[in-house]
């Protein structure tokens, strides 16, 4: 009997220094077919970014087997009167062997292949807030190894040392990345670090 495909990850998530709320939320899901894990970050900080994106994960979680175009719409939708969001997707399909990701606004991606250098996505400017944004779909094939990492902007990503990408284990890639971190928190900070295989 062959084993199932699996997605490790691992989540570290501190809230802007003086807030109790984190305007960060994130949700991540597995199933036998495939794998979906998604970070929005509410505008601003507090009780209503976390509104806003607590919201956008619950429009995912209630559209998981959605396309990321539907789930990008119904998102929209439901930030109509709410302060706005920026998002990012990362989808994985074990029985086609391939990873689609999207990034609107200030979500960090990076994929790192299980041979190969880090690769930046550039998100696309803007936000969620109830009009339609344009945005980008990239898509490419999923290889046993492989890590990604996704990150809100309280993560700066030119502080982290290549240390953090090169580890194939959670565990030190997640130590790693605590050591590089502030004591106190200028924004909201999440980082989602996924092995696949």
């Amino acid at each position: 009997m062959t084993k199932e495909p699996k997605v490790d990850l691992k989540v570290f998530q501190q809230p802007k220094k003086g807030n109790y709320y984190c305007g960060d939320s994130y949700f991540y899901q597995q199933t036998e077919d495939g794998f979906i894990c998604a970070l929005a970050d509410g505008l601003g900080s507090g009780e209503y970014a976390r509104e806003s994106s607590k919201a956008v994960m619950e429009v995912i979680e209630e559209n998981v087997n959605g396309s990321i175009d539907s789930i990008i719409n119904k998102a929209n939708d439901t930030l109509r009167d709410k302060r706005g969001a920026v998002l990012g997707i990362l989808r994985m399909d074990f029985s086609e062997g391939t990873y689609s990701f999207t990034s609107i606004g200030n979500i960090g991606i990076v994929v790192v292949p299980a041979h190969g250098k880090k690769q930046r996505n550039i998100p696309v400017a803007g936000y969620l807030s109830g009009y339609p944004r344009p945005y980008n779909v990239k898509r490419d094939s999923l290889h046993p190894g492989m890590l990604f990492f996704m990150f809100s902007d309280g993560v700066n990503e030119r502080t982290l040392s290549s240390n953090t990408f090169v580890s194939k284990n959670l565990e030190l890639i997640m130590d790693s990345f605590k050591q590089q971190q502030p004591v106190k928190y200028d924004d909201d900070t999440t980082f989602i670090a996924m092995k696949y295989g």
